[in-house]
């Protein structure tokens, strides 16, 4: 008797301590189309309010046409649209965003979301912009390419592990495009991750049905858009971040601050530049941030005073001056600027072409970009892109980036503006 009462006493108070918690805001509810607390702190926004079409119209129209309605707080395509026309857009424009959204289809059914979707002279949402695809893989009535298949970048890239759930049930999308960085997500799993503009990119593109469209994938801010392509589509719990990265400085102008001296080379700052020069030694050296950087773009100047052979390494870890890692070359003229070397590993990964050696300016002020994604690495001198590969050892580690001075003397490097954007 009185187990059952302590029993029936637990429950009483586990239930008015869950009313309780419910009422100050410590229990997020299962409310559709409803920020939550924390939603909010992270600057989400709702991009459809669940009870009217405000903030969307069709593509180069004023308003919403009747081919949509709002429906038990779900925004519904009647499928009245086809290949040109249905389609609706959001009033605003976004350019680096975190995009997620719940979404189910009509069996057989065919849709799909666009981004930086530009309106100007084009006929079409898919004239400019890029879709992550929605339809129904094993009901669609004819045979699906990987890249028609669910949550591809379509026509471009496949989507890889792709679990749908039951035509009826609800199917969660998130899309993150940052700079040139693009992930798909299907119901917590990430199925497609890729770079836009690359040289693979633009052989895709030419490669394929928008090799007729010239203003494909070229925009780097546009509208969101939702398809009609003649099937019925729900969409819910719409929600947007939009991704403010800021590029910050990791040299400061001023003294070595937040790096660290390998070896006995000299490395001091002078009129704001950063400069590396050969010591008594004429041995390797090594300057290298204290903090570690993954995903990152950073960007520098240089200027080879002396021999200039040096080069920026990321991803590394350094004992003494014997450094793992992977180096962006900085070389002489027709040594290689812009290429990746493995340091006590596989030697050269990838070397640059030999028409792209007159792009280093000997002398000058050089400008490098180098983009760090996981396995996929870019590099740009002046503006010009040098290499891109994709090497799965390099997405394994994490590190330091280290400015080099190479071993033989004679060496005197400027550096300047180390801008670095983590991504």
């Amino acid at each position: 008797m009185k187990a059952n009462i302590l029993i029936t006493f637990l429950v009483l108070l586990f239930a008015t301590i869950l009313i309780s918690s419910c009422n100050n805001g410590s229990f997020q509810t299962n409310e559709i189309n409803k920020l939550s607390s924390t939603e909010k702190e992270n600057n989400w926004e709702l991009l459809f309010d669940g009870k009217t079409t405000k903030g969307w119209r069709n593509f180069k129209k004023d308003s919403v046409s009747e081919g949509w309605i709002v429906q038990d707080g779900n925004l519904i395509a009647l499928g009245k649209g086809g290949d040109l026309g249905g389609d609706i857009i959001s009033d605003r424009e976004f350019d680096n965003f975190e995009l997620k959204l719940e979404w189910k289809i009509s069996q057989g059914g065919n849709s799909g979301i666009f981004y930086h979707v530009v309106e100007d002279n084009f006929p079409t949402v898919y004239a400019s912009g890029p879709e992550y695809q929605l339809i129904d893989n094993a009901g669609f009535p004819q045979k699906l390419e990987d890249w028609q298949m669910a949550a591809a970048n379509y026509a471009m890239h496949p989507a890889s592990n792709v679990k749908l759930k039951p035509i009826g049930e609800f199917n969660s999308t998130r899309i993150i495009v940052n700079g040139s960085h693009v992930e798909h997500w299907l119901n917590g799993i990430k199925v497609l991750e890729f770079e836009q503009w690359t040289d693979d990119w633009k052989n895709k593109v030419n490669s394929c049905k928008w090799k007729d469209f010239s203003a494909y994938g070229i925009a780097k801010k546009g509208h969101i858009a939702l398809q009609d392509h003649g099937d019925t589509v729900w969409f819910r719990n719409i929600k947007i971040r939009e991704i403010k990265n800021k590029p910050l400085a990791i040299f400061n102008g001023k003294n070595l601050e937040g790096w660290k001296i390998y070896g006995t080379e000299k490395w001091y700052v002078e009129n704001g530049d950063l400069i590396c020069e050969s010591g008594h030694e004429n041995n390797y050296g090594y300057l290298a941030t204290e903090k570690h950087y993954k995903n990152f773009i950073l960007t520098l100047e240089f200027k080879q005073e002396a021999d200039g052979n040096s080069g920026v390494f990321f991803h590394s870890k350094i004992k003494g001056t014997k450094i793992s890692g992977w180096q962006v070359e900085v070389a002489p003229k027709g040594s290689g600027t812009g290429g990746i070397y493995e340091s006590y590993g596989r030697g050269w990964l990838i070397q640059i072409p030999n028409e792209k050696e007159d792009i280093l300016k000997p002398g000058e002020w050089n400008k490098m970009k180098k983009l760090v994604i996981n396995d996929h690495v870019i590099t740009w001198l002046n503006g010009t892109e040098m290499i891109d590969i994709w090497d799965k050892k390099i997405g394994e580690v994490n590190g330091s980036i280290a400015l080099q001075i190479h071993s033989g003397g004679g060496i005197k490097v400027r550096w300047r503006n180390l801008m670095l954007t983590e991504m």
